[in-house]
């Protein structure tokens, strides 16, 4: 099993047991994949939830322009909702698991083909 792989395993196993969600695993891998280089470095991988920043990030450069989302403050409810879900004091949430998340709550699912 190569790097990738155990992590999307990760992921999936974060989904399942903190999110509650039982993963797409083709969506996911697909996700995964679309995080490009980042998933391999330890701050790059996750998403620092308490940092206004971040978030600003996660509504403009994935929400935004990778799902193609109009912007409003609907984009950051669901970020709040989803940061929610993974758990507000879970320290390592994975920004592949977010951005899984946030593709589902959409429903942009065909995205990624």
């Amino acid at each position: 099993m190569g790097k990738r792989e155990e992590l999307i395993a990760r992921y999936a196993d974060d989904l399942r047991n903190k999110c509650g969600i039982e993963p797409d695993m083709e969506l996911l891998t697909k996700v995964t994949i679309g995080c490009g280089p980042a998933i391999y470095d330890a701050d790059a991988a996750t998403v620092a939830a308490t940092q206004p920043g971040e978030i600003e990030t996660v509504r403009t450069n994935f929400l935004i322009k990778k799902l193609g989302l109009p912007d409003g403050p609907e984009l950051t409810e669901a970020i709040n909702a989803v940061i929610e879900t993974y758990g507000q004091s879970e320290r390592n949430k994975y920004r592949a698991v977010v951005y899984y998340m946030l593709t589902k709550h959409f429903g942009k699912e065909q995205i990624y083909g």
